[in-house]
């Protein structure tokens, strides 16, 4: 369907690469999204690592590709690097978010991962930065200089952001991991295990924020069916 997605395991993104590493994901919204987004699709398949965070793009990939994978969620990604940073004694920058979700991470990692360098930065929210924002926002990154960056402001501002100015910024590894930072903070509840588990982990996110899920519940997931079915029987090549 256009893009290819990470397959493998989450270990072989390196942090000593010698070169940067942008990580994305891609669910069937965001699929949706991209095809009438030029920047945002640019921005996807310019990913050096895009994770299949969504059961519908695991569904396709088996049906269109006849690949088996499994679904690799940002929280996944980020608990994988938090560890991995721990263990070497490296550093991370959030960027993104408000001030009191981003308190709240520094806390957390703090008990949880005490060998990690923290920094951070809430950038104002608004829809679109001015040309002075983001280089202030390039200039905290900088200073810090992260072994990994991540970048929360929801798809696909993030992505388009990260894609655009990733040639600016100093960093290892950097991925857009948008609810990720709420989740983690605990200012959002990530859904049960069991709804993970099941594959439907959509459905209590829904519930509880049916004005702002619904859309891509109920107009993206038909769209991105048809798209994969079309495929599927050779309709769209």
């Amino acid at each position: 369907m256009g893009y290819d997605v990470f397959v493998g395991d989450l270990s072989s993104i390196d942090i000593d690469s010698d070169k940067k590493i942008v990580v994305n994901t891609i669910n069937p919204h965001s699929y949706v999204t991209s095809k009438s987004d030029s920047l945002f699709r640019e921005a996807l398949k310019n990913s050096d690592v895009l994770l299949p965070d969504g059961s519908g793009i695991v569904l396709a990939a088996g049906q269109i590709d006849k690949k088996k994978i499994k679904k690799i969620a940002g929280s996944d990604l980020h608990r994988h690097l938090l560890e991995r940073l721990n263990d070497r004694g490296g550093s991370v920058f959030y960027m993104g978010a408000s001030q009191r979700t981003l308190d709240k991470i520094h806390e957390r990692i703090a008990n949880e991962y005490p060998n990690i360098r923290v920094g951070s930065y809430s950038p104002p929210f608004k829809a679109e930065f001015t040309k002075e924002e983001n280089e202030e926002i390039v200039e905290r990154v900088n200073v810090f200089e992260p072994d990994v960056l991540f970048v929360g402001m929801t798809a696909p501002k993030q992505e388009k952001w990260l894609h655009a100015h990733k040639d600016e910024l100093n960093f290892k590894i950097a991925a857009s991991i948008g609810a990720v930072f709420d989740f983690y903070a605990g200012t959002v509840k990530r859904p049960a295990q069991f709804w993970i588990d099941m594959h439907l982990e959509w459905l209590p996110r829904l519930l509880k924020e049916p004005r702002r899920l619904w859309r891509r519940n109920f107009v993206s997931t038909p769209l991105f069916l048809a798209d994969m079915f079309a495929y599927r029987f050779g309709w769209k090549s």
